[in-house]
């Protein structure tokens, strides 16, 4: 049993006791029984009208919390609609009361997530302001009345972030911007004369509007000082570069020039007047001196020609070159040649350069080829042979590949240039097979003349004997032993005679001697009485002699040929 229940009973309990007491006074009093009724009817009247009054009471308690659901429950159906949210689920089982309650509790923690949302939307939009205000840009659009989503003011807020983003970046170029500009302007001598250039030099850093417009005006601002600027510099460059030139045509001293040094660097307005002035005081001194300078001027053409590999017929074809009256005009086709040659190698430099890089290891693996021909290089000291070996070996491989490389590159340019690519009066692969034919016709040359040497050589051993080849050095000048002596005087026939002259050489005479006593010492060769020659020998070898001379006949005869 409940203990409201309990209590319900312990009340009537109470009240039937109250009545019981009633009636024993009314019995101690004697009260008559129609006094009791009346009584008794009072009692209860009283009773009931109590207990109406608390029934009511709580009849009205249940009424105002059913209303108190209804309310909570259409303003739930409002708030989850706005804060769009899933609905209130409610409880089937729980009391009124509580089921007041939790609509209640409910709508009290929508109601703050409404507000907080409300406020939250309110500053972001107050900071969008500024940022709108700052960046010259539209407001971000969204509902100001209606309550936002969390997703909204996510979203809302990565826009924010965005723009302070956009902000630093552009207050950062916009700094960088106005450092150049401020330095152009200086550099220039400039002064601000339009309200925007006062507006970026001037004012306050913070007051500029970092628009999108004023960014790419600000851009344009420093490109125009730029192109002034570089416009300003390369005429300066310019001036400088004629001065230059003037100086070394005109041979002007060191001290005049380490004077003028100062003004060879910046391009204010005072060093282009000064440099200008410079100019016209030298053009004054060219005309004064037009004969050296026109020859100044023929050297350095002379030199382009070198480096654009210009042959005598393309050279004679400037015809003023030869002329001996010196005139403006003469000196001014001259530079206007020195020019033109020397703006076609800037541009085609790297392919020049290329071109003497081979003819430079074309002449290095030449000489090294004639070193391999000298018969001293055997005594060189130190492994510089060993290097030498090596650089030819490699210059054996790498200068046809430096040549293939160079054809197809000369062959573009011939492209480009719709004409011939001439080096030295020739087509550059004309040139270079020419000069392969040269280095093999020297060497065969040279292979003919040693032969030519070592028949020569050969026909006088035959005709006069030979000598040992023993190193001096090795040579006693003392005695010859009689064992030596048998040995250099042993016979020969003709034919091994003729086997040694063409496989190696003689050290005997092809007739036999007689053999020298033992007993007796030889004198030296130097100091032996000159004799006559022999007939014998001669006779003795008619036909190897004759065969010998049509040899070396014949390779005279082919040699003056090759030559």
């Amino acid at each position: 049993m409940r203990k409201s229940e309990v209590l319900a009973s312990e009340s009537v309990a109470c009240l039937n006791q109250a009545l019981f007491q009633l009636r024993d006074i009314w019995e101690e009093i004697g009260i008559p029984e129609d006094q009791r009724l009346q009584r008794t009817e009072v009692v209860k009247k009283h009773v009931k009208g109590l207990l109406d009054m608390m029934i009511a009471e709580e009849e009205n308690l249940k009424e105002r919390l059913l209303k108190s659901i209804a309310v909570c429950r259409k303003e739930l159906v409002i708030l989850c609609k706005e804060l769009q949210l899933a609905p209130f689920e409610e409880d089937e089982e729980t009391t009124i009361l509580q089921l007041e309650k939790d609509l209640r509790t409910r709508v009290e923690v929508m109601l703050k997530q409404k507000r907080e949302r409300k406020q939250e939307l309110k500053v972001l939009q107050e900071r969008d302001r500024e940022m709108c205000d700052l960046l010259c840009t539209a407001p971000y659009d969204i509902d100001s009345e209606a309550v936002p989503s969390l997703a909204e003011l996510d979203h809302f807020r990565r826009h924010l972030a965005g723009l302070a983003t956009e902000k630093e970046r552009r207050q950062k170029e916009f700094l960088d911007t106005k450092r150049q500009i401020i330095l152009c302007m200086e550099e220039l001598e400039h002064t601000p004369d339009t309200s925007f250039e006062r507006d970026v030099v001037c004012e306050e850093e913070d007051a500029f509007c970092l628009s999108e417009d004023n960014i790419a005006a600000l851009k344009d601002l420093l490109q125009q000082l730029e192109s002034r600027r570089a416009q300003k510099e390369a005429l300066c460059q310019e001036l400088r570069s004629r001065i230059r030139v003037l100086w070394e045509r005109l041979q002007v001293p060191a001290e005049e020039r380490e004077a003028f040094a100062p003004y060879m660097v910046g391009a204010k307005a005072a060093i282009m007047d000064a440099l200008k002035l410079e100019v016209d005081r030298l053009q004054e001194l060219k005309f004064q001196n037009i004969r050296n300078v026109v020859e100044a001027t023929r050297a350095e053409l002379a030199d382009y020609w070198d480096k654009c590999f210009y042959g005598d017929e393309q050279r004679r074809a400037f015809y003023p070159y030869y002329e001996d009256d010196f005139t403006e005009e003469l000196l001014q086709q001259h530079e206007d040649e020195v020019s033109r040659l020397k703006q076609c190698y800037e541009r085609h430099q790297e392919l020049f350069e290329s071109i003497h890089k081979w003819e430079k290891n074309w002449r290095l693996f030449q000489e090294l080829e004639r070193k391999a021909t000298d018969p001293s290089r055997f005594t060189n000291r130190g492994g510089n042979l060993l290097k030498e070996e090596k650089l030819r070996a490699k210059l054996q491989k790498t200068l046809p590949k430096l040549e293939e490389e160079l054809k197809g590159r000369v062959e573009l340019w011939e492209q480009e240039q719709e004409q011939a690519f001439l080096v030295n009066g020739q087509r550059f692969m004309e040139y270079v097979a020419e000069q392969w034919q040269l280095h093999h016709m020297e060497k065969e040359k040279e292979k003919q003349e040693r032969q030519l040497k070592k028949s020569r050589q050969i026909e006088e051993e035959m005709m006069y004997g030979s000598t040992p080849r023993t190193p001096n050095k090795r040579r006693g000048l003392g005695f010859i032993t009689p064992s030596k002596v048998r040995k250099l005087n042993t016979t020969a026939t003709p034919n091994s005679t003729i086997r040694s002259a063409f496989g190696g050489s003689l050290f005997h005479s092809p007739t036999p001697h007689p053999a020298l006593s033992g007993g007796k010492p030889l004198r030296t060769p130097s100091r032996m009485a000159p004799k006559s020659p022999r007939p014998g020998p001669m006779e003795h070898n008619k036909e190897n002699v004759a065969q010998l001379n049509r040899t070396v006949l014949s390779a005279r005869t082919f040699k003056g040929f090759q030559i």
